[in-house]
């Protein structure tokens, strides 16, 4: 895939950014040259390749996938001005 002068010009008006003719014009070479960089990586062979969380191996620290209230009910309430039985009271409103 290669980026024409027109791309970048609508590209950098849907980004809201202001770019010269010159600006435009060197731009459309990086961007190219970016998206040659990218073709690249995908000619890399990863199969096989286990996907890494760190350059040196180690196990996820997982928790126990648990449903609870966070125990935080009372302190959640605390600051409001009427309560009970850690839910929020709030005046009734109709209109």
């Amino acid at each position: 895939m290669s980026v024409d002068l027109a791309t970048v010009k609508r590209v950098a008006h849907l980004a809201r950014i202001a770019v010269s003719e010159d600006e435009a014009n060197r731009m459309v070479g990086e961007l190219n040259g970016i998206l040659g960089f990218v073709e690249q990586l995908s000619e890399v062979n990863v199969e096989g390749v286990e996907a890494m969380t760190s350059v040196t191996p180690m196990a996820m620290k997982k928790r126990t996938d648990e449903v609870t209230d966070g125990s935080k009910a009372a302190d959640i309430v605390a600051n409001a001005p009427v309560t009970d039985h850690n839910f929020f009271l709030v005046p009734k409103v109709v209109e």
